[in-house]
């Protein structure tokens, strides 16, 4: 990559900053040589891919296919990634359904190659064009994770909050498809300062602390409360708050050369940590 996007500060500051300069380091991030190669070839091939075994023989596309939809990772697992392709959505013990991780039904279901279509979703007018898009924005988050993890997760949380806020039920089900989702998970988990032993509790449980812990929040235990920007932006900035205050001053933190100086005369980190942490509460 020539382009590198970041921040030069942390937490609720670099998430301001980033707000601001998002645009234009989006654009220059877009105008990346290999970046443009693989979404050139993207758009230009995947329309032939009549099968799922075109698309793993090929590893541009499938590096692209992959990385749309969050599974970059798995870009080796040849057989396995053809299997699920070909195996489908339709039935309900699909193999993408069966997997844990919710990211794997969507990616087999926008190509759609074992779901008995006439013709396969890749030849569709504008599925090159959106399948290449949310790849740009996905490696546009994980460059930007290279400097500053936090953040990554924070535009995660932005992108994806929204799908389910948009599919909310009123069973509240989509609880758990949102659980289900790692980064989703950690951006809640994180802004309501939820211990790591949370994920042992009884997963109804789970559900009911999350949707309580929101409507204590933001007003709704609904996931539909994060169709409002605002409710969304409310719930990334305590989420950045905790995690710098969890993680302690660094020397990005404003007033750092202050807080050097208090600690080194005896108002330790932990409790400065501590002071942060009081805050949020």
């Amino acid at each position: 990559m020539t382009f590198q996007p970041s921040v030069p500060l942390g937490g609720v500051g670099g998430w301001r900053l980033l707000q601001k300069t998002e645009a234009t380091q989006r654009a220059a991030f877009g105008n990346d040589v290999s970046l443009k190669r693989d979404l050139d070839h993207f758009r230009a091939k995947i329309a032939n891919t009549k099968t799922a075994a075109d698309l793993v023989a090929d590893p541009k596309l499938l590096r692209v296919a992959l990385g749309a939809f969050g599974l970059e990772g798995e870009a080796s697992k040849l057989a396995l990634v053809r299997h699920a392709l070909e195996d489908g959505t339709v039935r309900a013990d699909s193999f993408a359904k069966r997997m844990v991780d919710p990211k794997w039904q969507r990616f087999v279901e926008a190509f759609g190659y074992g779901n008995d279509l006439a013709t396969p979703n890749v030849s569709a007018s504008g599925f090159a064009d959106k399948i290449t898009s949310a790849y740009e924005t996905r490696q546009f988050e994980t460059a930007l994770g290279q400097s500053d993890e936090s953040l990554r997760l924070a535009l995660n949380f932005r992108r994806e909050i929204e799908r389910f806020a948009n599919g909310a039920s009123p069973d509240g089900f989509t609880w758990f498809e949102a659980m289900g989702d790692t980064p989703v998970r950690a951006v809640l988990e994180g802004a309501f300062g939820l211990p790591r032993s949370f994920g042992t509790l009884d997963i109804d449980q789970q559900r009911d602390v999350l949707k309580e812990k929101t409507s204590a929040f933001l007003g709704s235990s609904s996931l539909e409360v994060f169709k409002q920007a605002d409710a969304v932006d409310q719930l990334v900035v305590r989420y950045l708050a905790r995690t710098s205050a969890a993680n302690g001053p660094s020397a990005l933190t404003p007033g750092y050369a202050a807080i050097t100086l208090l600690s080194s005369s005896g108002f330790g980190a932990g409790a400065m940590q501590s002071l942060l942490l009081s805050k949020l509460r």
